[in-house]
């Protein structure tokens, strides 16, 4: 699948039970085979944090703000517009 990273960046995250998990803030990519492929995303305050980088954070005098780390094979994005997890939140990786 094809995706437009501008198109995900600021998008909710939808839980499968229709509750709110956070934005899209920020993904982790990695060179495969000559292609560019995604293998994590960055969901809620962290991730907008990590997109400001840490020297920010330490000058804002910020301290960790809670957020997910979602695998690529985490996130349905059949629908782009309205991502949606394809695990419960448990399964995440707490940032």
């Amino acid at each position: 699948m094809i995706l437009r990273v501008d198109r995900l960046l600021g998008r909710q995250v939808w839980t499968a039970n229709n509750k709110r998990l956070g934005r899209l803030h920020e993904l982790c990519a990695e060179p495969q085979g000559g292609e560019v492929v995604i293998v994590e995303f960055m969901v809620g305050a962290a991730g907008l944090l990590q997109r400001l980088q840490l020297g920010v954070r330490l000058l804002a005098g910020l301290k960790r703000s809670g957020g997910y780390a979602v695998r690529w094979d985490q996130l349905d994005l059949s629908t782009p517009e309205r991502p949606r997890l394809r695990c419960p939140i448990a399964a995440l990786r707490r940032l």
